[in-house]
């Protein structure tokens, strides 16, 4: 889920925004002290900011150079100052994008899901090998499959890495065995035969029956 930090001191075009985007999936936070925008922004860590201009203390301005002293997040500003000047020297200051007041609901949730796709999907697909709708992800070694996220022990996720990675070739009960020793699992044969049962048996709770077929006598294939 995707965390967006909205810095913006009036609280209706907090709140509707705030709102709005929840709706979309995106968690997201408001700020409510504005002396101390950088220390929100450093405990929630979002992965875009929604930033006004004109704000109590300190302007967007500052505080987007505050931001890119420590960050490259994606910041969109959104203000009624959209005089020439004034979106010059947002983009200038780190901005990657402007919106004028009054706007639009669904262009923010383009600009949104536009930015956060040109600054994390390449990232993200790197990190994750899906299959069939079941998407393995590397980063945290889950499993997730039509709005479930399936937790896999470090053996679970290791066979299953090595079958997904090798979809369409049959692996040997050997390989996987060894690709567990290489993560420091030092497994024999029963204990690769336990670990493979529980596995399936977690994929088909989830839907997943037959995700892994048994090729006798050779290994083990997640077909393409």
């Amino acid at each position: 889920m995707y965390k967006i930090l909205i810095v913006e001191d009036d609280k209706t075009i907090a709140r509707v925004l705030k709102e709005h985007l929840e709706k979309w999936g995106y968690a997201v936070e408001t700020i409510e002290d504005f002396q101390n925008v950088l220390e929100t922004f450093i405990t929630f860590d979002p992965q875009i900011v929604l930033m006004d201009i004109g704000l109590p203390f300190f302007n967007g301005h500052h505080w987007c150079s505050e931001i890119r002293a420590i960050s490259k997040v994606p910041i969109i500003f959104i203000s009624s100052a959209d005089d020439n000047m004034n979106i010059v020297m947002a983009l200038n200051m780190g901005g990657d994008d402007f919106i004028t007041k009054p706007f639009d609901l669904n262009v923010i949730t383009a600009k949104v899901q536009a930015l956060l796709r040109r600054t994390y999907s390449f990232k993200e697909q790197t990190n994750l090998i899906e299959h069939k709708g079941a998407v393995l992800n590397l980063s945290d070694a889950t499993l997730a499959y039509q709005d479930q996220k399936i937790e896999l022990t470090k053996n679970e996720y290791r066979i299953l890495q090595t079958l997904m990675a090798n979809v369409g070739k049959i692996v040997s009960r050997d390989d996987i065995i060894t690709a567990l020793w290489e993560d420091d699992s030092f497994v024999d044969d029963n204990t690769l035969t336990v670990n493979m049962t529980r596995l399936r048996r977690k994929l088909s709770e989830a839907g997943l029956s037959d995700f892994i077929k048994t090729k006798k006598g050779i290994g083990y294939v997640v077909e393409s």
